[in-house]
């Protein structure tokens, strides 16, 4: 096929009609909106990864010898990597909400519990907060992450700015 032979762009074609969720806007949102990320079980492969991008260097991370000697029962994850498992776009919320948003403005955290590989987590954002303020909407969430045994390893907070439309 040359450059002559390509076919005539469709005018009636938008990418946006290529979403994945249906959209939502702010007025749309309600308390106790959750959105929950797929379980993903941790290995040493990325305790390792995060370690290099991280560059934290700290043995507790990597030296089950040194961790078993400070009271771990093993090297333990990062608590920033199990932190990052709460990020927006590990869910739907942000497909959700992608017309409309304009920033991830805040977060509280605190860790509860130690994660090691081969622990399997389950995160979710919960929907706590609708609040506009300033010409905008303010979205709070809890922030839970739970290992494969129910408990609960971090839990927080964050707060997202979105565009009003009414």
């Amino acid at each position: 096929m040359t450059s002559l032979d390509l076919p005539t762009p469709n005018t009636d074609f938008d990418p946006l009609d290529f979403a994945i969720v249906q959209h939502k806007t702010f007025e749309d949102l309600v308390v106790g909106d959750t959105f929950r990320a797929p379980s993903r079980t941790l290995t040493d492969a990325h305790s390792s990864a995060f370690q290099t991008v991280s560059a934290d260097n700290h043995p507790v991370h990597y030296d089950a010898v040194w961790a078993k000697a400070h009271g771990h029962s093993a090297p333990v994850v990062h608590g920033l990597q199990v932190l990052a498992f709460t990020a927006p776009g590990a869910t739907l919320f942000p497909h959700i909400i992608g017309e409309v948003f304009i920033a991830f403005t805040g977060l509280s955290v605190e860790f509860t519990g130690e994660v090691h590989s081969g622990d399997t987590l389950y995160s979710q954002l919960v929907i706590v907060e609708l609040e506009s303020k300033d010409g905008k909407g303010i979205v709070t969430t809890s922030v839970t992450v739970h290992n494969q045994r129910g408990e609960v390893v971090l839990r927080g907070e964050h707060q997202y700015t979105l565009k009003l439309t009414a």
